[in-house]
């Protein structure tokens, strides 16, 4: 028609992805975000990709090293479950720098690592990837139920210790780890006898939010991946229209989230780089659980900036990171405790 106004661009994160004003999503070249640097091989590591939501066409990638005798001795391995990072708008499973990090975890843990499928924002918006975190859940516990007498996916059934299961996540991917981790808290009464028990969580880097300001967003590090205004930016992107960073999702302290202290949570290692305009937020999840009796390890990297295990998956910060994790992931398989 004749005078109408085309959409113009609401949002936009330059090469990448752009929100116009009549709804509509432009996706780019994410590979623009990423280092140019070649990754290298990781031998001994076998992946497929699973279908886990049909309706969704959602697909976890698993992963498993060819040798499946594990640090205790047992012939079966932990379970890792990954969900990727990038603001709940960008990334996936398959970026070779995730698949890379994953084939690094499984191969020098050893651990099963089952990396995640889930829908992004705008285009479905929170709490879409947190409906599918639980889905997943859902369909892992399936898994185990079946175990290596049924029809459970065969590299699971034979390698898979459903038992020492630990979400893990990276940025946007550790806001997931928690909140399913927090969901399957909140059911595992209802299954004191299954298979599958979450013995600890992972958060790398953890992508929380609110809407009053910390002292790192006010004085943000100088050399930084993620910008204040950048994080604010996909939390509009990514949650419900019109929602604050208070949402229950970006925010787990938030004045209409749940309270988190007559939830039995497993041990949490939270991982806290220094250069992050996030880690006020990041070691204030930490204090905060600390408070309410929950059992909290924080590893502190200085000098390091969001995502950075992702960004340089074999640098030295990421080689420590693995050693902090190999410990965390074995001394909960000793606990056996967790959800």
């Amino acid at each position: 028609m004749a005078g109408d106004t085309p959409p113009h661009v609401v949002e936009d994160v330059p090469g990448v992805l752009q929100l116009l004003s009549d709804g509509s999503v432009v996706r780019g070249d994410e590979s623009v975000l990423w280092p140019k640097d070649p990754l290298p091989d990781v031998p001994g590591v076998k992946w497929k990709d699973v279908l886990y939501h049909a309706a969704h066409a959602l697909s976890v990638r698993v992963y498993r090293p060819e040798s499946s005798s594990s640090v205790t001795g047992s012939s079966k391995l932990p379970v890792l479950v990954f969900f990727h990072g990038g603001g709940y708008c960008i990334g996936s499973y398959t970026q070779p720098h995730s698949h890379t990090y994953c084939l690094r975890v499984a191969a020098e843990l050893p651990a099963v690592v089952l990396s995640v499928q889930y829908r992004l924002a705008p285009e479905h918006r929170l709490p879409g990837a947190i409906e599918d975190g639980k889905a997943f859940l859902l369909w892992l516990r399936g898994q185990a139920e079946l175990g290596a007498g049924g029809t459970a996916d065969r590299w699971l059934a034979e390698s898979a210790d459903f038992a020492r299961t630990f979400m893990f996540g990276s940025s946007a991917g550790a806001n997931l780890a928690h909140h399913v981790t927090v969901h399957a808290a909140s059911t595992q009464t209802q299954l004191a006898a299954h298979p599958l028990r979450v013995a600890g969580y992972v958060l790398i880097s953890a992508f929380f939010g609110g809407a009053d300001r910390t002292a790192a967003e006010v004085n943000p590090p100088l050399d930084v991946t993620l910008t204040v205004d950048g994080s604010d930016m996909l939390w509009r992107l990514s949650l419900p229209v019109g929602a604050s960073r208070d949402h229950p999702v970006a925010n787990p302290f938030g004045p209409e989230s749940p309270s988190l202290t007559p939830m039995d949570l497993p041990p949490v290692l939270v991982v806290a780089p220094e250069s992050d305009v996030l880690l006020d937020h990041v070691l204030g999840y930490a204090a905060r659980l600390r408070e309410m009796g929950k059992a909290v390890e924080v590893a502190e990297f200085p000098g390091e900036r969001h995502g950075f295990s992702g960004l340089q998956p074999f640098g030295e910060a990421a080689n420590k990171l693995m050693r902090v994790l190999r410990r965390f992931v074995y001394a909960g398989s000793a606990r056996r405790t967790g959800l």
